[in-house]
């Protein structure tokens, strides 16, 4: 059956449609829910970065106002060094899990070929 001159422009009209409507489904979509993604793991690094100085600060107060007199004098830096320690720790934990997936991931098996 062959079109007429009168379906032509409809045709062309649905085409269109039709190809906004793919471009909205494959662009505009998946990129709100990007920001979505993003939003949600922004506000997590924020909480765990203000928990994670808490813990130092709180850990610095503890050093500082119950051990007595063991750190006055020469020895007043030494409640200092804890948080910085405690500090280093998570990032070194950090920066070992990146690139190696998530908690829940298992670790990828050996090499079979390396068995001794």
């Amino acid at each position: 059956m062959a079109l007429s001159a009168r379906n032509v422009p409809d045709t062309l009209q649905e085409l269109w449609e039709l190809l906004v409507a793919y471009a909205k489904q494959e662009t505009v979509d998946p990129l709100r829910n990007l920001g979505r993604y993003l939003g949600y793991g922004v506000g997590g690094m924020l909480l765990l970065a203000l928990g994670t100085f808490l813990l130092g600060l709180s850990l610095l107060r503890v050093l500082q106002s119950m051990t007595g007199d063991v750190f006055d004098g020469f020895w007043s830096w030494v409640p200092y060094l804890a948080p910085v320690l405690f500090y280093g720790i998570v990032i070194a934990v950090a920066v070992s899990r990146i690139g190696k997936g998530g908690l829940g991931t298992p670790a990828p098996a050996a090499d079979a070929r390396a068995t001794p």
